[in-house]
């Protein structure tokens, strides 16, 4: 496809359809007008035959799964799934929501549109229970890592996927230790206490593909390649992670709840808690700035769409 055909292209393809109806290829279609390179296959979660996953075989994690091999081996067979489910799989055109954690969801009653989404994306431990108002109550997939997972068993919603994303190598022990419900052993190299137990099935869990990780860092945001480890800045924060694994798995992406304001530093960080903006730092392991660019890009060219106007 060459750039120039395809703005054309999508305005004959999209431009007569009504509002709000679901236009197949979307997303990827104004990814592949800005990123020549951006490939829409890529499996959304890790199956049976991830070791033929060409680009992430030879990296370690975060951005591949070397040197991982058995134990993602041992857990795949006892997830036995691989997908989103038979209704959302069928599905001919997907229309998702990443629900980000920000302050900025508080007190604007997004909760049914959130809802109406066919896939709704939610992260780490942000709860549902008490804020259905502003942030929904239909939660299709939860994407976590260890230090970021709900620690109150009681905390999980029923029917959604526990979808885990892996940072460094101890991680994946950490996750066949939820999925067998083995007690948890070797907890030092955290860099926070982790949930000692996940109330989900084996089969209701998912190991999201590395490449989405590799993929925002070092095509998209341009972080250091740092030899293929993970060092000073070179992390993409969960957020743009699942922002860009929904840009290869949903023809629309909308996203809410995201964008730091440090003009505002007492604004409330997170929607759930009184955290005030001020207590981010410059941290070691993103590069907030570089990111913000990133989403900003995609909004400014219509690829996704901000339903709070934080980015």
């Amino acid at each position: 496809l060459v750039s120039c055909h395809i703005a054309a292209e999508l305005v004959y393809k999209y431009g007569n359809l009504s509002e709000g109806v679901c236009k197949p290829g979307y997303a990827a279609a104004k990814m592949t007008a800005i990123y020549p390179k951006f490939m829409k296959p890529a499996p959304m979660f890790l199956d049976r035959n991830f070791k033929r996953l060409a680009k992430v075989r030879n990296y370690l994690p975060p951005f591949g799964f070397k040197t991982q091999e058995r134990i993602i081996d041992s857990i795949l067979t006892a997830t036995k799934n691989y997908g989103l489910g038979e209704v959302l799989d069928s599905l001919g055109c997907k229309r998702c929501i990443i629900v980000g954690n920000g302050g900025i969801l508080a007190n604007k009653s997004l909760g049914s549109r959130i809802d109406d989404y066919d896939i709704v994306v939610r992260l780490n431990e942000a709860p549902v229970t008490g804020f259905g108002k502003d942030v929904g109550t239909k939660t299709t997939m939860r994407i976590t890592y260890p230090e970021g997972a709900i620690q109150k068993p009681e905390r999980y919603e029923k029917d959604s996927l526990f979808v885990f994303s892996a940072f460094k190598p101890l991680d994946f022990k950490w996750l066949r230790q939820m999925v067998f419900k083995e007690k948890l052993r070797g907890t030092e190299g955290f860099w926070k206490s982790v949930a000692h137990y996940v109330p989900r099935e084996p089969t209701e869990m998912r190991i999201l593909n590395p490449y989405f990780i590799q993929e925002a860092a070092f095509q998209f945001i341009g972080l250091p390649l740092n030899n293929g480890l993970m060092g000073k800045g070179n992390i993409p924060t969960l957020g743009t992670v699942a922002i860009t694994m929904a840009l290869h798995t949903c023809d629309e992406v909308v996203v809410a709840g995201f964008g730091y304001d440090m003009n505002m530093p007492h604004a409330p960080l997170h929607y759930y808690e009184t955290v005030k903006m001020s207590a981010i730092k410059e941290s070691w392991t993103h590069n907030i700035s570089k990111e913000k660019e990133f989403l900003r890009k995609l909004v400014k060219a219509n690829i996704i769409t901000d339903l709070t106007n934080g980015i």
